[in-house]
């Protein structure tokens, strides 16, 4: 039979032991709660570019900012051909690690 010492030895083992999962649950919670949190920061960060670049193109569109200073910006900020021909920006040139 076992004694009142063991008894409180295994009700400490049980203890610690739901401690251990209670600290896992609330550390996978906290993880849950930054992904969530990163998640909505890049979309709001992709929203605002999406704005950005809906206002300035509506500004070109109605002759409110000339449309060569903005694919000369563009031209500037663009390296991908795939970007730069969405513009008809001709491909950039390849730099070298100097040039950056």
């Amino acid at each position: 039979m076992a004694t009142s010492i063991e008894k409180a030895q295994q009700r400490v083992k049980d203890l610690e032991d739901k401690l251990k999962q209670a600290k896992a649950l609330k550390q996978k919670a906290e993880v849950r709660v930054k992904t969530a949190e990163a998640k909505q920061k890049r979309a709001d960060d992709t929203r605002r570019k999406i704005l950005v670049g809906a206002a300035i193109l509506s500004k070109v569109e109605r002759g409110e900012w000339p449309k060569d200073k903005m694919l000369e910006m563009m031209g500037q900020q663009l390296t991908r051909a795939d970007d730069r021909a969405l513009f008809g920006l001709a491909a950039a040139a390849p730099t070298t690690p100097a040039q950056q």
